[in-house]
């Protein structure tokens, strides 16, 4: 009985990190042609954006560097995506004084889902192999 118990463990383990590899995918692409758009046609009046404007967008990208550092290190990757993920919406706040717009959340929210999906399967895969590895 512990065997098949333990079988649907890992099975459901690897679908979770199937899963949050599928969307990070989906995210680092998504992310990638915004940077290349960026880099084709750079914004004309960039010279006169504020710098506070411009930790948004840079501490989102890491969240989602993130996300590339957890295909090697769930755990690492995961945290840095969901911590800097969190931060994004704390500076939000504290710069416009009000909380990030629901819309605009849900549009983002991929980001967070995937971090806490890799960072659910480093927890689980590393509760599997100390489970297996008893003396």
């Amino acid at each position: 009985m512990k065997e098949s118990s333990s079988k649907a463990y890992d099975q459901s383990t690897v679908l979770i990190r199937r899963i949050a590899r599928i969307l990070s995918l989906v995210i680092l692409g998504i992310a990638g042609l915004v940077l290349l758009g960026h880099l084709v046609v750079p914004e004309t009046n960039a010279a006169d954006y504020p710098f506070v404007e411009n930790l948004l967008p840079v501490i989102l990208g890491i969240s989602i560097l993130g996300l590339a550092i957890a295909w090697r290190w769930e755990g690492t990757g995961g945290a840095i995506s969901v911590g800097f993920f969190l931060l994004h919406l704390a500076v939000y706040w504290v710069i416009r004084g009000y909380f990030f717009p629901i819309r605009v959340l849900v549009v983002f929210s991929p980001i967070l889902i995937t971090g806490v999906l890799f960072l659910v399967h480093w927890r689980r895969s590393k509760n599997y192999r100390l489970s297996n590895h008893k003396p």
